[in-house]
């Protein structure tokens, strides 16, 4: 088959891209960063994802048999906001109609709601039904937060507790997630493109964890046990922005402290992710917040 995968140079579009290349498939991507370096040698092309020209989506996706999509944005940044990634998202849906393409496998996230007052939640919701309305087969997946080589959250987690000795809880630290690994989301992505059935399905992993059980548990594998400390929720959003003033980035956002306290990143589904997350720590407790992970330097 030829296949279209959204962001292949980036972070779980690589590693979609990289099974199907093993599978023997043709890929091709479509990328807003075609300077990225290629981590596949020449063997995936890439076509700009382009918004502003449907027309040459249409033909960039000309002759694929299957779409299967990560693009969205984690904030708004200048006129790269949420609510624009849904404009476009409706227009790359629209595109891979008119293309012939056959199916979209779609990244979603864990419990999108339309009644949301959430961008980044009602964003995925509206987003989803351009799919599920398109009339193409389709698969969504839902992961919650995503960790690996190349993850934000837990490594900078990880990177805090090794240069403080304290790390502030946004509130109690008691609300939970079922953090994901990102090769075990793309292994799913992967039978969803041979799957003839439509679905939507939650992608999580093996453990449930409270956040601040999750920070704890960081700091003893990575040898940096800290004191955590309950902040009220937007005392702890301020330390995040501050601090991203020395590193350059975003390093929190207001809605992704809502998300969180809400409960939203966790699943009633059973875990079809395999990889527990504290056995993947202790593999990669040398490395794992060793160097900031920074959103600003790998997207703008």
């Amino acid at each position: 088959m030829k296949i279209a995968v959204t962001g292949a140079f980036s972070y779980s579009g690589k590693y979609i891209t990289g099974k199907l290349l093993d599978r023997g498939e043709e890929v091709i991507t479509l990328t807003n960063h075609p300077n990225r370096p290629d981590p596949f040698n020449g063997k995936v092309k890439a076509f700009p994802l382009n918004f502003s020209d449907k027309n040459e989506l249409t033909e960039n996706l000309r002759g694929v048999d299957v779409l299967v999509n990560t693009y969205w944005v984690r904030f708004d940044k200048g006129s790269n906001t949420q609510p624009r990634a849904v404009k476009n998202t409706k227009v790359l849906v629209d595109a891979a109609v008119e293309a012939g393409v056959k199916r979209i496998v779609h990244i979603s996230i864990t419990q999108p709601s339309a009644d949301s007052h959430l961008p980044y939640f009602w964003g995925k919701a509206a987003n989803e039904k351009f799919v599920v309305d398109s009339g193409l087969g389709y698969a969504i997946l839902r992961p919650t937060v995503l960790f690996g080589k190349e993850d934000l959250l837990i490594n900078n987690i990880a990177w805090l507790l090794r240069r403080f000795p304290v790390f502030g809880l946004p509130g109690d630290g008691a609300y939970r997630l079922s953090p994901v690994y990102v090769d075990d989301l793309a292994e799913l992505a992967v039978e969803a493109v041979y799957k003839k059935e439509n679905y939507v399905w939650d992608a999580v992993g093996p453990d449930e964890l409270t956040f601040k059980e999750l920070v704890e548990w960081i700091g003893k594998t990575i040898g940096k046990k800290r004191l955590l400390l309950p902040f009220p929720p937007r005392l702890a959003l301020f330390a995040a922005q501050f601090l991203s003033l020395f590193v350059n980035d975003v390093m929190l956002t207001p809605e992704e402290v809502d998300g969180l306290m809400a409960n939203m990143l966790i699943s009633n589904e059973p875990p079809r992710c395999k990889t527990s997350i504290k056995d993947w720590l202790k593999e990669n407790q040398k490395t794992v917040g060793v160097h900031y992970a920074s959103e600003l330097a790998r997207h703008f």
